[in-house]
């Protein structure tokens, strides 16, 4: 699902070049543009860019957590959407979450998630702020729904790390193989695998 710009009028300058730099990503990706490029499609100067950022990549890592946090809003929006008591609610949940994460609109996206997530692991200091939450800012949320309908605390803790490993992991076959229908089904698979397991 497309992130939107915030319509806001209120916002700030480092907050309007965080939300262009989203939309720029992902239509045409950041990793290979020079902080010069950025600017300009931006619409500032790359001076503006290393007031508010420090660098380009200081940029990349806000994008990143801006779309991360993008996505969480979605899955709110989907799961109230939802009657928690409706039989197979939380599988349904799983899918339309799924299909909203592999819209071709957002690969850019996804993209630059793995590319600055493999950065922060290699100890690169200027990605290492974006680990901060990169597993609990989902694993929370997704743990609290599965509660709700029943599973224990500990439990749901472990089976939503479970969830967004998986999920990740398929991403990036996603992104890898671009084999659609084979990782579709093996989410699909997981899907009925873990709604079975959770039930219990």
């Amino acid at each position: 699902m497309p992130t939107q710009p915030n319509s806001d009028l209120d916002i700030g300058p480092r907050e309007r070049l965080i939300e262009a730099a989203v939309a720029h990503a992902a239509e045409h990706g950041l990793g290979d543009t020079s902080l010069r490029q950025l600017a300009l499609a931006l619409g500032t100067s790359h001076r503006m860019l290393i007031h508010h950022f420090g660098s380009k990549e200081g940029l990349l890592v806000e994008v990143v957590r801006r779309v991360e946090r993008q996505q969480r809003v979605v899955l709110d929006e989907l799961r109230a959407g939802l009657d928690p008591g409706a039989e197979g609610a939380t599988a349904e949940l799983g899918s339309r979450f799924w299909e909203s994460l592999t819209d071709p609109a957002v690969q850019q996206h996804e993209r630059l998630f793995f590319e600055v997530y493999g950065q922060a692991l290699q100890g690169r200091a200027w990605a290492m702020p974006m680990l901060d939450g990169i597993v609990d800012d989902w694993v929370g949320p997704m743990a609290e729904l599965l509660e709700a309908h029943g599973g224990s605390p500990t439990t749901s803790r472990v089976d939503a790390r479970l969830a967004v490993a998986v999920a990740r992991g398929l991403l990036l076959d996603l992104l890898a193989t671009g084999e659609d229908a084979a990782v579709g089904a093996a989410m699909a698979r997981f899907e009925e695998l873990f709604t079975n397991m959770v039930a219990r």
